[in-house]
């Protein structure tokens, strides 16, 4: 039953583990992680536009980081007490798939937040490739 879902999600395992079940991919291990080229990313499932890379910046933890998402309504906020403590769990706004967690330890001058996102729950869509994916609405976000 999963491998067949993961299958129709066109999902490999940890993708299907993060978004689905809440994993956390392994610090330091996600080819985004150091993408900084000109683009957005996206939730894997829905396509769903999440984060601009004119918001992204490199925190040091091991993980895609942003200060804020492209709009406020494609992130949801749960409360997460697992591992003995209290932080913020992001997910997707369509697909209510989960994507990490936010913290307000953030540059300043950005926000002061850090949305610390699993690389394995995203996409992402080059600047040059926007408008041919159907992306064009969102350059606006990216410039």
């Amino acid at each position: 039953m999963i491998k067949q879902l993961r299958k129709e999600l066109n999902l490999d395992k940890l993708s299907y583990a993060v978004l689905k079940h809440s994993a956390t991919e392994t610090p330091h291990t996600s080819k985004l992680n150091k993408e900084y080229r000109k683009g957005i990313y996206v939730e894997k499932i829905t396509g769903e536009p999440l984060f601009s890379s004119a918001t992204k910046f490199d925190a040091g933890c091991g993980w895609p980081s942003f200060s804020k998402p492209i709009l406020k309504e494609s992130i949801l906020y749960l409360e997460d007490t697992s591992h003995n403590r209290i932080r913020t769990e992001v997910r997707s706004g369509q697909g209510n798939n989960h994507l990490g967690h936010v913290f307000n330890d953030g540059p300043k001058d950005m926000g002061g937040l850090r949305y610390c996102i699993n690389g394995a729950a995203l996409d992402f869509i080059p600047y040059e490739e926007m408008d041919e994916k159907g992306y064009s609405e969102y350059k606006k976000y990216v410039d």
